[in-house]
């Protein structure tokens, strides 16, 4: 199968263009860096917390293989939110170190840049699947449902939901994620797989918060997907579900000096929606 270019191209100076070494020193230079927040999430259960903008948070698999789905928001409008679609096309299907996650129109702006991956030699497998996928999005009880005629609580999407509720936000709120620590990809069917996760026990991935953010993760019910989770060979994956931790850290002035959070979209055309004027209106 021959390769075709990508639609979306970066060209210097243009927004995709990223200030590379800017990053390399936030990922570098961590003897400057003071932890702020510090948790652990447990299996099957989900977690919001904020980030102020020029902070880094990092998402730690502390005791092997667990996926996890994430979602951000701006802490003051949660109507700007991680766009999956969006970034898919300006980033990858799957996203490391120098990648952005990008956000809602109308304001259309990095929310996080990815710092580190410890993951990020994993490539690509023999299978075509990559690792930290924006390709699929969170499970629920709505597919599950369908698929298999049983009510469970615990999808991602319901952790995401119960996370958010203390700030003031409801299920209407979670949106599509980046799934952490996830490889996938499509068959040769066209059909969306997931395999077993390739974290082990310290690996993480850490994001440097553009604007004040909001973030909620879930470990997911199916842990590290060895276990199929639908079709015949189904069963409860408990077994291989793990924690999650998250670390916040405030980072050596020095380090984001003349640096500001990036502004919304300049696009200010009203789509074209114009308003006639009245033959009365002389101006």
């Amino acid at each position: 199968m021959k390769d075709f270019p990508a639609a979306y191209q970066v060209s210097e100076g243009s927004a995709l263009s990223v200030d590379r070494p800017f990053y390399e020193r936030i990922a570098a230079e961590t003897g400057g860096r003071t932890l702020v927040d510090a948790f652990t999430i447990p299996i099957r259960f989900g977690r919001a917390w904020s980030v102020p903008a020029g902070h880094v948070f990092r998402i730690v698999a502390p005791e092997g293989p667990q996926v996890g789905d994430l979602n951000i928001w701006n802490r003051h409008d949660p109507r700007e939110r991680l766009w999956a679609a969006r970034t898919r096309q300006l980033q990858g299907a799957h996203v490391t170190t120098f990648d952005r996650l990008w956000s809602t129109l109308p304001f259309l702006r990095p929310l996080v840049t990815i710092t580190a991956d410890s993951l990020s030699h994993y490539g690509t497998d023999e299978y075509g699947g990559r690792v930290h996928d924006l390709l699929g999005t969170r499970c629920d009880p709505y597919v599950n449902k369908l698929l298999t005629g049983q009510d469970f609580h615990f999808h991602c999407h319901s952790n995401l939901t119960r996370a958010v509720m203390p700030f003031g936000l409801t299920e209407f709120d979670v949106h599509d994620v980046l799934n952490v620590f996830q490889v996938t990809g499509l068959n040769h069917d066209d059909l969306y797989f997931m395999r077993d996760c390739p974290a082990k026990a310290g690996d993480y991935l850490e994001f440097f918060a553009e604007i004040d953010l909001l973030c909620a993760l879930s470990t997911c019910p199916g842990g590290d997907l060895s276990v199929p989770l639908w079709g015949p060979d189904a069963r409860d994956p408990i077994d291989v579900c793990r924690p999650l931790a998250v670390e916040v850290y405030r980072l050596d002035p020095e380090l984001t000096e003349g640096w500001q959070s990036p502004a919304v979209a300049p696009y200010r055309g009203q789509h074209g929606l114009h308003p006639e004027k009245g033959w009365w209106d002389k101006s």
